[in-house]
């Protein structure tokens, strides 16, 4: 049977090739214990017992801002291990949950904050709603918020680690219109009373966790309110960048490995008197996706603290909008050089399906553009440097 790009069980090397793993120090030895078809939860569980989640965050600390050097490392290295619906169960919780989570100070969130961060439990960001999608404002999901009780009622759908999460993240408004302060983000335990989960029909991201949730007028203490009330979307504002910008490293990763998987089949696939990598074509083809990807690492390196330091929209929606383009480039032109043996159970042809999220998860290429769009004149003026001009 032709190899295939799948990767092998972490326990033994890859049939693709003897390249080891980008990240190879004995730190992610607790990741190299797992079986391959570890799930997302799994994977977390065994950072958080070797302590790693942490690394994703400055001085080990959520609340000090996000490690873009560490948070880069870990999606790699988890990359490199695990599938990519399981890669996208951790790199969620990194770079958004958390961090919105760690924004609670009452006793409920610090707990559940503790619990995640060392792998004793997942956490799920229920953003979206079941019929606004990407517009916040238009969500119906509706908190009442009392003196000393909360009571909510609405659906997500589509949240990542739904399936396995001790919480859920939930922002919901407390007001009715679209002003940006009239949301709040609420933690609520995924045991309550009048909470429903059901696992979406996804093969393809099963190993995420993905599934929908319903809230059916469940009622909490107010300390499950996380931060300050009406502050929803500016705290969702300040961490959806950092999202984008795992999203970008991630995407460096995953192409980064595809494309190596790709140059070894080539370079030992009999053609003619050589191999398939001989071919003029075939060479100009893969030299493209290299350019690509480097422009993408290039951004990344570029923008990386502006986004994790400075919270920079413009940044992140570059960074974005590049990844989706790059990541389906890449992974288009490597399915076509791989030819049949591309369909194979978790070969090339799959992992391609499942990386058109990058173009859609976290906000779609479209909606990245249009922050762009708004940005034009400062991108432009950014663009010229000192002296250039007459």
């Amino acid at each position: 049977m032709p190899e295939s790009p799948r990767r092998e069980p972490p326990a033994a090397p890859p049939k693709t090739g003897d390249a080891p793993h980008p990240v190879t120090t004995t730190a992610f030895a607790p990741l190299d214990a797992l079986s391959r078809t570890a799930d997302g939860a799994q994977v977390w569980a065994a950072l958080g017992r070797a302590g790693l989640i942490t690394r994703a965050y400055r001085g080990g600390d959520v609340r000090a801002g996000t490690d873009p050097d560490g948070l880069a490392d870990l999606l790699t290295a988890v990359d490199a291990r695990s599938s990519l619906a399981a890669t996208l169960s951790v790199s969620v919780q990194l770079a958004t949950a958390l961090p919105v989570l760690a924004a609670g100070r009452s006793p409920a969130a610090r707990q559940a904050l503790g619990r995640a961060l060392t792998g004793r439990a997942t956490v799920a960001l229920a953003a979206t709603d079941v019929t606004a999608g990407t517009d916040l404002t238009a969500l119906r999901t509706e908190v009442r918020i009392e003196d000393d009780a909360l009571e909510l009622s609405g659906e997500k759908d589509w949240i990542a680690n739904t399936t396995t999460a001790a919480a859920f993240l939930v922002l919901a408004r407390h007001r009715p219109g679209r002003h940006f302060t009239h949301f709040t983000w609420v933690l609520v335990p995924a045991d309550a009373p009048g909470v429903t989960v059901r696992p979406a029909d996804s093969a393809l991201f099963a190993d995420s966790g993905v599934g929908h949730v319903a809230f059916d007028g469940v009622r909490l203490d107010r300390d499950h309110v996380l931060g300050r009330v009406g502050f929803g979307l500016p705290l969702f504002a300040r961490h959806i960048g950092t999202e984008r910008l795992a999203g970008a490293q991630w995407g460096v990763a995953l192409c980064r490995r595809v494309l190596a998987d790709t140059h070894r089949r080539l370079s030992s696939r009999p053609h003619g008197a050589g191999t398939l990598w001989d071919l003029p074509a075939v060479r100009q083809r893969f030299a493209a996706c290299l350019l690509r990807v480097r422009e993408l690492h290039a951004l990344v390196a570029a923008y990386a603290e502006p986004v994790a330091v400075h919270h920079d929209a413009t940044a992140a929606a570059t960074l974005k909008a590049a990844a989706g383009g790059t990541v389906n480039h890449v992974l288009t032109e490597c399915g076509q050089l791989w030819g049949a043996a591309g369909f194979t159970t978790g070969g090339i042809q799959e992992i391609r399906a499942q990386a058109a999220l990058f173009g859609i998860g976290g906000g779609a290429n479209e909606v990245v553009l249009g922050t762009l769009a708004d940005a034009a004149e400062s991108v432009l003026a950014d663009l010229v440097r000192p002296g250039t001009l007459p």
